[in-house]
């Protein structure tokens, strides 16, 4: 058998979609040659933008058999695990913190594998092999985000150095409910009552709610959402970390993993919301509006996602990052590990005390939020 070699990528163009693609698993669509290619060839993740791709992938001879998304970041926006501090304490101790190592998924704070292998390839030698290629590169640093849970005890084997960072989200499982009316039979009274006003509330301010999937996205369809994307970036007075060139890719390259949720008014498209979607999860991502109304948020981002995944057999449905208020509508929190390699030892113990400390605190609040959930006793 030929030896494992370690080559880095500085653009995914650099290998086949079809190579690639043949080592992902089904159910995470944001480790797609495609997302990865929309994102680059956008100029989304890009030098420019401070993503330069450092791809690295495993090869046997000719044959790949590992790919792991990585880049050199030249700052920390866009990555939803915030290492600002720690950068600021390297560099007010003289060091240089940028550009650091990064394998994530930019701007995608959604967990799932980021290291895809050929089976009957050596998991640990393969871990081994890529941390002696970023421990190399003299970076101050490398960081695995959002990390599939399994992987993360394999990690840490390879690399007894790495610090894990403890994170929480809130994401919905299908207990079995069989539609909508069974989920909501599962709640507590006062909640079933507060989730059904809510969606009465959007139906009586005369808005109506659509899903779109794969071709039935048009182009007009697109522009209205990316308009309403926009709009949610420019209320906080900046725009959007993706263009429309980005969507208008992954439409074309990953229509089937797309669901488009267009609330409509009078007819006429307001609000639009974007997720994706593997064969077991559904991952929503972008929203917008371009109105104010009651409720509307719930209905788009949550209940109608929920609604898809009774429907299409999906059993978990990830909303995105942040917002207690998910508890009151059924979702749980679920505990999520980064992994971080700080190349000073002295820094390195820094940030682990601060982990620790973090994820005392932690387990406190998901404690709290699972007692929080409305289902029945």
């Amino acid at each position: 058998m030929a030896e494992l070699r370690v080559t880095e990528l500085s653009t995914i163009e650099a290998v086949e979609a079809r190579q690639w693609n043949a080592l992902v698993g089904d159910d995470h669509p944001f480790l797609r040659h495609e997302f990865l290619h929309a994102l680059e060839a956008s100029g989304a993740a890009s030098p420019a933008t401070g993503w330069a791709p450092r791809h690295l992938t495993l090869w046997r001879g000719a044959r790949l058999v590992g790919v792991m998304p990585h880049y050199h970041k030249h700052h920390s926006a866009g990555e939803y695990v915030f290492d600002w501090a720690w950068a600021d304490a390297w560099e007010r101790a003289g060091g240089r913190y940028y550009p650091k190592g990064l394998t994530a998924i930019p701007f995608t704070p959604a967990p799932g594998p980021r290291l895809a292998l050929a089976d009957g390839e050596d998991a640990l030698a393969a871990r081994r092999s890529l941390a002696t290629a970023w421990e190399q590169a003299e970076l101050s640093s490398w960081h695995l985000l959002f990390a599939e849970e399994g992987e993360v005890e394999a990690w840490q084997a390879a690399c007894p150095a790495l610090v894990a960072r403890h994170g929480v989200q809130f994401q919905w499982n299908d207990a079995g409910y069989g539609d909508f009316e069974g989920f909501l039979a599962a709640l507590t009274s006062k909640r079933r009552k507060a989730i059904r006003r809510e969606r009465r509330l959007v139906a009586e301010q005369g808005l109506s709610l659509h899903r779109l999937e794969g071709d039935a996205i048009d182009d007009a369809a697109l522009a209205h959402f990316f308009r309403c994307y926009e709009i949610t970036y420019l209320e906080r007075g900046r725009h959007g970390y993706l263009n429309l060139d980005f969507f208008q890719r992954l439409r074309r390259t990953l229509a089937d993993s797309l669901l488009l949720v267009q609330a409509r008014l009078e007819g006429r498209p307001v609000a639009a919301a974007l997720c994706l979607q593997g064969s077991r999860t559904l991952y929503g991502r972008y929203w917008g509006s371009e109105v104010l109304a009651d409720s509307l948020h719930f209905e788009a981002c949550y209940y109608q996602g929920i609604e898809h995944c009774l429907a299409r057999g999906l059993t978990r449905f990830d909303p995105g990052t942040q917002g207690e208020h998910k508890l009151a509508r059924g979702f749980a929190p679920r505990r999520l590990r980064s992994l971080h390699y700080l190349a000073d030892p002295g820094l390195r113990a820094g940030v682990a005390r601060f982990c620790a400390e973090e994820r005392r605190h932690l387990d406190v609040y998901c404690q709290a939020a699972q007692r929080a959930l409305p289902f029945k006793a």
